[in-house]
């Protein structure tokens, strides 16, 4: 009944009367785009008093983590706790080795799994919750760094901590002000803000990051090369003077779609793609005496062997074609990259 009501006082004129099998029926349209837009309004407000309490205290906690020789266990209770867990897949992935320890689970013995160089990040709205208040006396005891990410600055977690975090929270999104929203949002951006900030300060390039996510699409992108592909095709080649019949079994044979054409000494001259045929085919009615040179496409797209994959997908895309001919000097033919393979390797 306590949530029928605050559900009328709040979008009276948006609920209808009926009600059918113990539900209420609503204006859904109306609630819907004004419930998500009030949602939305509350966490931009939030996030904008995030910004402005980032300061000095912040940055003396930035730099502390640093220089910390062990890892940050970072800890909370409920939505706090999973967004610990998103925080420390975050720390991990950008180069702060991190460890998850569950509040409730810390107090029966996960506290074993805090060493002596550690620091510990409690996150909490409210500061004062039993699980964090034992686990925070406990830290303090053992002689860990203890960093509070907090809401209220008076409470127990943060005035026993070393560093206090500070996520401000007017109010939450939801029409009771109960359900974690904007502060959960508050704690994740204030994650992101811990995370990156070690980042740069640590001068994490995308080389690093590509380390951390070797079997991602990210990470391919940051570290797979084009040599890395192409010798696993079939390398099609046929020579200036070789009859369209053996260039268009050359092409169906290798299963590229294409086939570059060299000249006898061995130096790349052009290539015949699919396209190429099916103009040759509107040109000529007759093929029979046609020869590699007369249908070839001059100056082919090419692409270095140490160029990275990602470059030779952006070029196929801007081009609009399947295959790239791929060289080490210039002119010296050394096989084909295709648009499958880059597919294959996520990176489409």
């Amino acid at each position: 009944m306590f949530f029928l009501s605050a559900i009328y006082a709040k979008y009276g004129p948006l609920i209808s009367k009926a009600v059918k099998n113990n539900k209420i029926v609503v204006n859904s349209e109306n609630l819907i785009i004004k419930t998500a837009k009030e949602t939305i309004k509350i966490e931009e407000e939030t996030l904008s008093a995030l910004g402005k309490a980032i300061g000095q205290n912040f940055q003396a906690c930035i730099e502390s983590i640093a220089l910390c020789d062990g890892r940050i266990v970072v800890s909370g209770i409920g939505k706090s706790a999973l967004v610990a867990q998103k925080i420390v897949a975050t720390l991990n992935s950008t180069g702060t080795p991190s460890i998850f320890m569950h509040a409730a689970d810390a107090i029966h013995g996960d506290l074993g799994m805090i060493r002596q160089e550690d620091f510990v990040l409690c996150i909490s709205k409210s500061g004062e919750t039993a699980e964090i208040r034992v686990l925070a006396s406990l830290v303090k005891k053992s002689g860990n760094t203890l960093i509070a990410m907090v809401s209220n600055p008076d409470s127990y977690l943060a005035k026993r901590a070393n560093f206090t975090l500070f996520t401000p929270v007017a109010k939450e999104a939801d029409p009771h002000n109960l359900a974690p929203t904007a502060s959960t949002t508050s704690q994740m951006a204030m994650g992101d803000a811990i995370a990156t900030s070690l980042l740069a300060l640590r001068g994490f390039t995308a080389k690093d990051f590509a380390q951390f996510h070797p079997g991602g699409s990210l990470g391919k992108q940051l570290y797979l090369r084009v040599c890395d592909l192409f010798p696993q095709n079939e390398k099609p080649l046929v020579y200036l003077d070789d009859s369209i019949e053996k260039t268009i079994l050359e092409m169906t044979t290798k299963r590229l779609g294409a086939t570059a054409v060299l000249d006898r000494a061995g130096t790349l001259q052009g290539i015949i793609t699919d396209g190429d045929l099916r103009r040759m085919l509107n040109r000529h009615s007759d093929i029979s005496q046609l020869i590699a040179q007369q249908v070839m496409t001059k100056a082919p797209m090419v692409i270095h062997k140490d160029e990275m994959a990602v470059k030779a997908l952006h070029k196929i895309q801007q081009k609009s074609i399947t295959q790239l001919i791929v060289v080490d000097q210039p002119n010296e033919y050394l096989g084909m990259i295709h648009l499958h393979d880059l597919i294959r390797e996520g990176l489409v």
